[in-house]
């Protein structure tokens, strides 16, 4: 049985990450998931959140949010393909949480039926949500 798993995680404008982890973490479309080696194969959704990867050795790991996309495992393999990929360094702070009060704020005015997409709004305030979240824990990390 091999001790890694070979990573790769792309989004439609670039690879973001390839190679060897001791463990996968994600949010699936049914809950969150931990991937090791000789896993059992599946596909699944994910979910707008953090996918951290637990690199081999003095390696540092790697964490990132995702604003959804495919997982696919295999055995020694892990494939993500993700709709939106961000580092967090590349979040700015101030700016989501404004998204997140905006979405919350149309989400409980009363404006006339068919004026707000409440599908699309839910699905802002559930990525600004999963970013924030991303964004304080690696600060308490640090």
């Amino acid at each position: 049985m091999a001790s890694t798993l070979q990573v790769e995680i792309v989004s439609a404008e670039k690879a973001i990450f390839s190679g060897e982890a001791l463990l996968v973490s994600a949010s699936a479309e049914m809950g969150e998931v931990g991937i090791a080696p000789g896993h059992t194969p599946f596909i699944t959704r994910i979910r707008p959140g953090e996918i951290r990867v637990n690199t081999p050795g003095d390696a540092e790991d790697l964490d990132v949010y995702v604003s959804g996309g495919l997982l696919e495992v295999q055995p020694h393999e892990v494939t993500i393909l993700a709709d939106t990929i961000l580092r967090a360094d590349d979040m700015d702070e101030a700016a989501i949480e404004k998204v997140r009060a905006e979405a919350e704020a149309a989400l409980t005015s009363a404006g006339p039926a068919g004026e707000v997409d409440y599908a699309a709004v839910q699905q802002q305030l559930a990525e600004a949500s999963a970013q924030l979240q991303l964004i304080k824990k690696l600060k308490r990390n640090t």
